[in-house]
């Protein structure tokens, strides 16, 4: 048995020693994500991208047949885990939209924790891509509208007096309270208010 201890042993650190390394169209995307969060989209460049993921614009353009397109991805793959994070907020309260737009409301604070010197990728590529014609440009403005009609929805399903109002206040206090998290380096600014001004426009909507 020891023996056999030892041959199993000897054949999973064979194993570990020939995993595969990550590919070089995952290596680049993986640091761009990392350095668009960290420093914005318009500030990184391709040789920046290529230097520090250890590869070359060579290789760059190999996967990837322009920044833009690499922004675009960056951006699909930020929504998608968005959304995803989104409807697990809410999943444990289906049947109570009340309850999930609380539950939104407690998510976001939490979630602020994470992000508060970087903000929102999404929101902060709003800012920075004003070209229409970049194709990172619909995603966001999609984002944003997807967003507004969630909430919208949630809210009339919740009875609110006026459903679309709500939902669109609930945005803009969303908004705002991504900006001033970066405006003011954390959760001690003016984000503190956001939760108790959240609810209060629940409380005034909602019977």
């Amino acid at each position: 048995m020891a023996g056999g201890t030892r041959t199993a042993k000897s054949m999973n650190a064979s194993k570990a020693q020939k995993a595969p390394t990550p590919r070089v169209r995952d290596r680049i995307f993986a640091t761009a994500c990392g350095m668009f969060h960290r420093e914005g989209i318009r500030d990184v460049c391709v040789d920046a991208i290529a230097n520090e993921a250890g590869s070359n614009k060579m290789s760059f353009y190999r996967n990837f047949t322009s920044k833009d397109e690499l922004v675009a991805e960056f951006l699909r793959d930020q929504e998608r885990e968005y959304w995803e994070w989104w409807d697990a907020a809410i999943a444990p309260y289906a049947g109570d939209p009340r309850r999930q737009l609380e539950a939104l409301i407690e998510a976001y604070v939490e979630l602020s924790r994470s992000c508060a010197i970087s903000g929102c990728a999404l929101g902060n590529a709003a800012i920075e891509l004003r070209d229409a014609n970049h194709p990172g440009f619909a995603i966001v403005r999609g984002y944003k509208a997807e967003m507004r009609k969630r909430l919208r929805r949630l809210a009339r399903a919740a009875g609110a007096r006026d459903a679309d109002g709500l939902g669109d206040a609930l945005q803009l206090i969303i908004e705002g309270g991504y900006l001033t998290l970066i405006s003011f380096n954390g959760t001690d600014g003016p984000f503190s208010a956001f939760a108790p001004v959240a609810k209060l426009l629940l409380d005034a909507h909602i019977p």
